[in-house]
């Protein structure tokens, strides 16, 4: 065993510390997650505990997320302060460590970065982030093209295009755009 916990035991703990739709939605990001992979030849159990563990961090309130930031001495910026939700990615890369047994850098460098994104992001990286787009529970207008280039494009095209839909989304909402999700888009 690869991990402190077997899937199952990691599933049974995540079920209890999630809402049940949040569970439903992690269960649907590491199946996608494990197709990606299978696809574009990453490794599949890497790419399933990462789907399955990517939002475990989601078990704090919204209000306690810049606390547990600063718990974890994880560094806060202007953009996330701003929206605290966006530190359950960073919370979670380190949750998966003390609560899960996860001890593999690839797999919380993509929890890490499964939210916004970042520069030179390895395979695993983009396969959870597009994932947690296309699950079978997101329902949004441009949901079926992103899913229709899972199945068709390059990792890139696809990343490139979700990162575009995601840049509209959050300026149309009046947020701040990360740094982050700029600098993953113009590398494409």
């Amino acid at each position: 065993m690869r991990y402190g916990m077997t899937l199952e035991q990691m599933k049974q703990e995540l079920e209890k510390r999630l809402k049940p739709s949040r569970f439903r939605h992690s269960l649907g990001v590491a199946e996608t997650a494990v197709k990606l992979a299978k696809r574009f030849g990453a490794d599949e159990e890497q790419a399933r505990v990462a789907g399955l563990l990517h939002d475990c961090a989601r078990e704090f309130r919204n209000e306690d997320m810049v606390k547990e930031a600063e718990k974890r001495g994880i560094a806060i910026g202007e953009v996330e302060r701003s929206m605290p939700l966006l530190l359950h990615a960073d919370i979670g890369a380190v949750r998966v460590r003390e609560l899960y047994g996860v001890e593999d850098a690839a797999i919380s460098q993509a929890i890490a970065r499964h939210t916004v994104g970042g520069p030179a992001m390895t395979v695993l990286d983009k396969i959870i982030w597009y994932a947690d787009m296309i699950e079978p529970s997101r329902d949004y207008p441009e949901v079926e093209m992103l899913r229709r280039l899972a199945r068709e494009a390059s990792l890139d095209e696809m990343l490139l295009a979700g990162l575009t839909e995601s840049i509209k989304f959050v300026a149309a909402k009046g947020h701040l755009l990360h740094p982050r999700t700029i600098e993953a888009r113009n590398e494409l």
